[in-house]
């Protein structure tokens, strides 16, 4: 059996970041420059940022994600880091940061500022979003990978579809629809 290595394996970095107030364009200028900067570097899969719901506390969290932990490290240890990192004083209250495997706890978490465990919505709202994201792209993989299966013993074309739908559903399907439906899932 192979074992993949932990090193090896996707990292999440969930970054909470309280914004001086009189600072937020500065910082939205900033986070577009340091997500940029990073897009350059290898193994890089992406960020979703979740900006406050409420102005008058102006957290950001930002989820910055890598292919496996050395690619990760290369960033975090990059002179572009640090220099991006030196222009952020002034702009950042306060910042913690939470480094996470992927997985589908990620999903739904997201960091509390008060110090307490996470907040996850309630359970039904997690079962419907995931019917919502999971019903469509199983119709999606039947319609694609249908006419391309056939003649397939039929567990190997169970496998194939499976595989299809979780790499959709992990990214970029679920981060997305959980941005977009953040207002239901956290109100």
């Amino acid at each position: 059996m192979n074992r993949v290595e932990p090193e090896a394996q996707p990292i999440t970095l969930v970054i909470s970041e309280v914004v001086e107030p009189a600072q937020v364009q500065a910082y939205e200028a900033w986070t577009k420059g340091i997500n940029q900067a990073a897009s350059q570097f290898e193994g890089y899969l992406g960020v979703d940022i979740i900006r406050p719901r409420d102005h008058t506390f102006s957290e950001y969290v930002i989820i910055v994600k890598f292919d496996q932990y050395a690619h990760f490290r290369n960033w975090a240890t990059s002179a572009t880091y640090k220099n991006w990192m030196a222009q952020s004083r002034g702009l950042v209250v306060s910042r913690s940061r939470q480094q996470s495997p992927g997985g589908l706890a990620l999903w739904f978490m997201l960091p509390s500022h008060t110090g307490q465990k996470p907040q996850q919505p309630a359970y039904y709202k997690m079962v419907a979003l995931g019917v919502l994201a999971v019903y469509p792209l199983i119709l999606l993989a039947n319609a694609l990978l249908g006419p391309l299966l056939q003649g397939l013993p039929g567990l190997l074309s169970l496998l194939i579809s499976v595989t299809f739908v979780s790499a959709l559903l992990t990214y970029p399907v679920m981060p997305w629809l959980t941005r977009r439906l953040s207002f239901w899932l956290y109100p």
